[in-house]
Formats: structure tokens, C-alpha cells, sequence
């Protein structure tokens, strides 16, 4: 294949394309659909027509932020979606036009040591500082019709009909993908796919703890399920969550409000007859976090750590638990390698397989 644009390119290949997009202007303020203008894709770069895309909660996060150094505004939010190539920038041999495509906002290069690790899915090459633009010139490729830049997000930004993404964070997927199921294979369903098989590498018969029943906590549930967990136990503060989590594996359902003295810890160690054998968080808070340590088994118990702490605050652990064989481990993307996993968890779900 030759560099630049491929034989039969579309007829706006190389070329601006006007679009519709939804466009934030200011922290927490509505988002309203305008014409933008996007830029043709640079070197290494492919410009994606957007089929369908899903809202994440980290969307919400950064949607919220007023002011510091990852509010920039205008912007253009989403980062879960699925699209088709329109055009691809020089070098780009990887996809072609009318390929099928998940943007993915991690990184993988394929090249640096960490990439070709099978010990870490955080690629070092390209490290995550351009949240607002493209990741190898720190520019935008969207701007407004009066000719002012607009930012992007998380290296996807995909509401929009339009978007251009480095090559690094693209992944080729099979067309007969239902959409609304692909575009999830962006972030949250595979974090929680990810962090069952790849991190905790969960067994069957083995006993689960998921704190927080969110997108990504309930990809854990399903996980869970696939590889025979034997009880999997769901925890969250909204009771409406019961339901969904029982149809997805949920054996037992915790609302910690209603526990009234007794500690969550306790409840689960009820439960499982001495802690689970793996406890996942789910939500982001320290509080958590050492809630589902407490209640992870002596010896062997494992807790994940999957909820985005945006602080940076210290996690404080009993020694002594930790003494006794209990393991803590943080999952960035649930330890996905991006262009070799999520193929792999399609092909999966296209052929119904269990793990």
C-alpha cells in the first residue's frame, strides 16, 4: 500500500470537512450542535466518520471541570464510539478507507518497550499529556466556523460526525459488530473485561466482590460470570442496580445503607466464608478502595483497583492484612492491549464464546 491516501479515496479526501458536531463552551454548560470544520488527517493520522457513539462517565468528570489545566474549552467531548475510515494520513497502512474502527483514548504503538511487554498495557511512547489536541504535534484538528480551534478530548473526541485520530489509538475491528455494542469496547466494557481476565486472571469457583455497579462494574459481573465465578457479590448505594446486576450474574446484592452497623467487610467475609478471593473497585474513592481490601480473603485474596481516584490521594492499608497475604493492584484500561484485546473480546462476543 502506497503512503497518503489510498486508491478510490473518497472525494473529500485531503480536503476540510464541514459537519455537525455537539460542542461544550464552557464547564458544565449545555452542549449545542454546530457546523465545525475538520481538518484533513496529517502524517500518521486518520480522519473517522462517526456511527455511533456512547457517554462515559469520565465524559461527565471533565464535563463538570470550571477551571485547572484539563478544562479546556470550546471542546468536544466522548471517547466511546465506533466509525468507519474516510481517509488516512501518510504512513497510515494499518486501516484503509471504509475500514471498520473503534478510536480507542490508550495509546498502542506496538513499538516501545512496554508495548511489546506482555507485563503492561501502558504505552510509553506516546504519554498522556495532549489530553486537549493530537498526541504527536499537541495541535487540534477541529475549529469553529468563524475560524477559532476547538479542543479535543481524550485523543477520541467523537461527537461529532467527524473526528481525526492518531494511528496509535485506532483499532480495526470485523464489520458485522453491532454498533451500539462495539462503540462500549472503547473504554468502560473493556476496563471491566480486561481487569477479569487479564489482571486478576479470576478462576472458576472463585468468589467475587464488584464495589460500584456502573458501566465498568458491570462488565466485571459479566466477566466474572464467563470464567464460573461461584458468587458474585454486587455493591452499590442505588437499589435500582439490583435488578440489572442479577439479569448479568449478580448472586448477591449489597446496599451498604443498609447495613446499619455492621461493616461491609463483614457482611462479605459472611458471605464467602472468610472474604472473596477478589474484590474489584469500581467507583474511585480511597474510602472504597480499602473497604474492598478489608473484605478480600487471608492468603490468597486480591483487589483490584479499577475506579479513577482524580485527587491523587494516599491509600492508608492495614500492614498486618497485607502480611497475611492479601495483594493490591491498580488496572489502567483493565490491562488491555488495545489493538490485539479488543479484536479479541469482538471475536468473542461474535462467536458467543465463554472464557
Amino acid at each position: 500500500m502506497e503512503n497518503g491516501h489510498h486508491n478510490g479515496a473518497s472525494e473529500t479526501a485531503g480536503k476540510p470537512i464541514i459537519c455537525k458536531a455537539a460542542v461544550c463552551r464552557s464547564g458544565g454548560q449545555p452542549l449545542v450542535i454546530e457546523n465545525i470544520e475538520v481538518a484533513p488527517p496529517k502524517e500518521w493520522e486518520v480522519r473517522i466518520k462517526i456511527l455511533c457513539t456512547s457517554l462515559c462517565h469520565t465524559d461527565l468528570t471533565f464535563w463538570k471541570m470550571e477551571s485547572g489545566p484539563f478544562a479546556a474549552y470550546p471542546r468536544i467531548f466522548g471517547h466511546e464510539a465506533v466509525g468507519i475510515v474516510e481517509s488516512v494520513g501518510e504512513h497510515v497502512e494499518e486501516v484503509k478507507e471504509g475500514d471498520t474502527l473503534v478510536p480507542v483514548f490508550f495509546a498502542n504503538c506496538g513499538e516501545c518497550r512496554d508495548c511489546k511487554s506482555t507485563k503492561s498495557n501502558i504505552c510509553t511512547k506516546f504519554v498522556e499529556k495532549h489530553y486537549n489536541a493530537m498526541p504527536r504535534d499537541a495541535a487540534g484538528r477541529f475549529k469553529d466556523m468563524k475560524g477559532e480551534p476547538i479542543h479535543h478530548f481524550l485523543f477520541v473526541s467523537s461527537f461529532t460526525e467527524y473526528t481525526v485520530v492518531d494511528v496509535a489509538h485506532v483499532v480495526k475491528i470485523p464489520p458485522l459488530m453491532p454498533l451500539d455494542k462495539a462503540c462500549l469496547l472503547s473504554c468502560g466494557v473493556s476496563t471491566g473485561l480486561g481487569a477479569v481476565w487479564n489482571v486478576a486472571q479470576v478462576e472458576e469457583g472463585s468468589t467475587v466482590a464488584v464495589f460500584g455497579l456502573g458501566a465498568v462494574g458491570l462488565a466485571v459481573v459479566q466477566a466474572a460470570k464467563l470464567r464460573g465465578a461461584s458468587k458474585i457479590i454486587g455493591l452499590d448505594l442505588n437499589p435500582e442496580k439490583e435488578d440489572v446486576g442479577r439479569k448479568l450474574g449478580v448472586t448477591d446484592f449489597i446496599d451498604p445503607t443498609g447495613l446499619g452497623n455492621k461493616k461491609i467487610s463483614e457482611a462479605i467475609k459472611e458471605l464467602t466464608d472468610g472474604g472473596a478471593d477478589y474484590c474489584f473497585e469500581c467507583i474511585g474513592l480511597t474510602s472504597v478502595m480499602q473497604d474492598a481490601f478489608e473484605s478480600s480473603r487471608e492468603g490468597w485474596g486480591r483487589t483490584v483497583i479499577l475506579g479513577v481516584e482524580g485527587q491523587g490521594n494516599p491509600l492508608s492499608l492495614n500492614c498486618r492484612e497485607m502480611m497475611r497475604g492479601k495483594g493490591v493492584v491498580g488496572s489502567l484500561f483493565g490491562g488491555v492491549k488495545p489493538k490485539s484485546d479488543i479484536p479479541s473480546f469482538v471475536q468473542k462476543y461474535l462467536n458467543k464464546v465463554t472464557v
